[in-house]
């Protein structure tokens, strides 16, 4: 945006005729406008090519940041945080450990703490999405990450249930900033040959995150306490909490708030402002069109503060939603995502228990663990490999998806008809690694089947999508149908059959139109145009390739049709008036 600066400065022309000043105004739209579709579209984090923050580094921010996120979830989850409740046997009682232990916790109120996290995290997600058009993304993250440090601090000086409670909802609308901006910045810098293996990158942090936290919480919660494990979380989030705020904020493809409004505003050809940017000078026309493109942007959508307004913000809020629940790609691919994660949530939670009752695993928690987390880091970086291979695209994400998911469920359905405890472990890792393929795939989906200004709105909403009717019902619901038949084998297979389920919707996805639309047209831009009457026309270097002529002014309107310019005549005399001869002058 300040190359768009930078040309009007340089193609200020000096003092002339009206026909000079046209044409230089239309050399310099012609000029600016590049810069600004160059700007939306090929570059739209606007990295400075001398700055440290190169792509590559931004994705290791983000990777960094979602290691400790997770790593804040699988730490509260274990034993040397999570603890236990003190016990009383024979009248010998034994003093509690970790946050249970401390503040003398049911179990109900233990799981209550991870409610609390969710109710924070799925009510602060679509919140940030929303403000990501009107507050630079980046300072957004900013915002939330600040807010996860201050959480995370007060977790460690919580002295009760509730305080611990409120803390641990506030570290989820923290982590909510992060989830649904992340993943559009990296969509952005990735090279477009090397989306989908970026974001594999990204999301392998997740399983990463949780197993470095359960080592994490086990150690430092043993050893130190379990409030200097939040303490030290803090700390480590801090730096990029700062970050959020000193760093030059980069601007998101499809966002144009703040500053760059008006920058685009004036580069934005508005039909009935034309005329009027032709008939002045250079620095005439940059002005006018600045100030009447600010007031298109600003005027239906802001209060008197320079705030938008609340009712506005909840309009365009439910008018996306509207937009995006028509979208049949995003309905399909979460429709799949959601039974997808049914399955992934319920193994994570009850797969110990199965495997400790079907094969008598004295070391379930390991083995599970294990597994787990190897499989989900290769299988993520594989699925996104594999993408990018194929060539990344809607239907080929679709195929991938369904393939994977399918394979990868009969693997996970036969390793628990296996009999033998090491045939189950090889087939059960084997559909692990398959099924955990898919992150990268229907990530890259949620992102290029919405225009880009409904990326983080896409993002955060496939989120609460996943976790409402996913993985949050599915532990209880397995629980139930585990009373009911009282066998773990069967309650297991039964869960592995939804995989199934889930590999037909995504097969379904392959036959549908699907459209990338990362190149679509960004939204700021359509919202500083009014809608005029007809299309504006397009440019004649659009069509033909060549320098436009230049606009004539109004002088040269009226001139139109002449063969000089009007020379204006001395005003006649009093004879001349009255149609007499005046006499000749008398000689001297």
């Amino acid at each position: 945006m300040m190359a768009s600066h930078e040309h009007e400065a340089k193609a200020e022309p000096p003092p002339s005729s009206s026909s000079s000043s046209s044409s230089n105004t239309a050399e310099a739209k012609t000029e600016t406008r590049p810069s600004v579709e160059t700007d939306m579209s090929t570059n739209s984090t606007t990295i400075p090519s001398t700055s440290w923050l190169t792509p590559k580094m931004l994705l290791a921010m983000f990777c960094i940041m979602s290691l400790i996120n997770y790593l804040d979830r699988g730490a509260i989850a274990s034993n040397g945080v999570n603890g236990s409740r003190g016990t009383c046997t024979n009248g010998t009682c034994s003093s509690g450990t970790g946050i249970q232990g401390d503040f003398n916790l049911s179990n109900f109120e233990d799981g209550v703490l991870s409610s609390t996290f969710m109710v924070g995290l799925l009510v602060a997600s679509p919140i940030f999405a929303s403000l990501a058009k009107s507050v630079n993304p980046f300072r957004l993250i900013g915002v939330g990450l600040s807010i996860w440090t201050i959480a995370a601090l007060g977790c460690g000086f919580s002295f009760n249930f509730w305080s611990i409670a409120v803390c641990r909802m506030l570290v989820g609308v923290g982590e909510a900033s992060f989830i649904s901006l992340a993943a559009p910045f990296i969509d952005d810098s990735a090279p477009p040959a090397q989306k989908t293996r970026w974001l594999a990158i990204f999301y392998m942090c997740i399983p990463a995150g949780y197993a470095i936290g359960y080592v994490y919480g086990g150690v430092v919660g043993n050893h130190f306490g379990w409030r200097c494990a939040f303490w030290v979380e803090a700390a480590l989030m801090l730096p990029f909490a700062i970050l959020g705020f000193t760093l030059k904020p980069l601007q998101m493809k499809g966002m144009a708030p703040g500053g760059s409004t008006k920058v685009l505003a004036a580069d934005t050809v508005v039909p009935g402002v034309q005329d009027v940017e032709a008939s002045n000078s250079k620095d005439e026309s940059v002005s006018s069109s600045a100030e009447v493109g600010d007031k298109i942007s600003h005027e239906p959508s802001k209060s008197k503060s320079g705030t938008p307004a609340i009712s506005d913000q909840f309009s365009q809020f439910f008018q996306d939603m509207k937009e995006l629940l028509l979208d049949k790609i995003f309905v399909v691919t979460v429709l799949g995502y959601i039974a997808y994660n049914f399955v992934i949530g319920a193994y994570s939670y009850w797969g110990p228990k199965a495997g400790y009752s079907i094969y008598h695993m004295t070391n379930a928690d390991m083995m599970f663990g294990g597994i787990t987390v190897v499989c989900g880091i290769l299988g993520t970086l594989a699925g996104g490999f594999a993408l990018d291979f194929m060539t990344n695209s809607l239907s080929n994400a679709f195929k991938l998806l369904s393939l994977t998911t399918l394979v990868g469920g009969a693997f996970c359905f036969g390793a628990f008809l296996f009999r033998s405890q090491y045939g189950f472990l090889a087939l059960f890792a084997i559909g692990e690694l398959l099924v955990f393929a898919t992150q990268g795939p229907v990530n890259y989906v949620c992102l290029h089947c919405v225009k880009p200004s409904l990326r983080p709105l896409s993002m955060a909403m496939s989120t609460v999508a996943i976790h409402i009717f996913g993985d949050v019902p599915s532990s209880p619901l397995v629980g139930v149908l585990q009373d009911r038949i009282n066998n773990w084998r069967t309650t297991a297979l039964i869960l592995s059959t939804i995989f199934f389920p889930a590999a037909a919707i995504w097969f379904v996805g392959i036959f549908m139109h699907s459209v990338d639309r990362y190149n679509e047209d960004s939204e700021p831009q359509s919202q500083l145009q009014p809608q005029p009457q007809s299309q504006p026309q397009p440019l004649p270097e659009e069509k033909t390739g060549e320098t436009p002529l230049p606009t004539p002014s109004v002088e040269e309107e009226k001139t139109r049709g002449k063969p000089f310019p009007e020379i204006p005549l001395p005003t006649p005399s009093v004879e001349e008036k009255s149609g007499e001869t005046p006499p000749p002058p008398k000689p001297q």
